[in-house]
């Protein structure tokens, strides 16, 4: 068996295990980049600055108000996964809770709707935990 690379074809065992960890002598250099690839690698380096500047620009509590909607949508997908994973919603679930409670009154806007979902994410885990006996 082998598999295709850009390099050309690799013979692959199936006993080989998983690939090694590639090295920085691996990794191409910018130079040795084809002038497409440079320019690939450019205007990323560029979108990586305008997100940079964007979070500058943003209030932090506006940043990590997202952070914390995303460990939200963590906790809902192990609740409501067919099989409920409750000790990753549990993780989940206490890690927005330090974040609502170890931050309160400083998460502005957004403080009000983090502290219901908080609230919605503990009730829906004792009814899982519930329904599961």
């Amino acid at each position: 068996m082998s598999l295709w690379t850009p390099d050309g074809e690799r013979p692959v065992s199936r006993d080989a295990g998983p690939a090694p960890e590639p090295t920085p002598e691996d990794v191409p250099s910018f130079d040795e980049l084809s002038p497409e690839d440079q320019q690939r690698v450019l205007e990323m380096q560029a979108e990586m600055e305008d997100v940079r500047q964007g979070l500058l620009e943003a209030p932090a509590s506006v940043v990590v108000a997202n952070h914390a909607m995303g460990i939200y949508e963590l906790a809902a997908i192990h609740l409501t996964a067919p099989e409920p994973k409750l000790p990753e919603a549990v993780l989940a679930i206490d890690a927005l809770a330090a974040l609502v409670d170890g931050l309160e009154g400083r998460l502005g806007e957004a403080e009000a709707t983090l502290q219901g979902a908080l609230a919605q994410l503990r009730a829906a885990y004792l009814e899982v935990a519930k329904a599961r006996g």
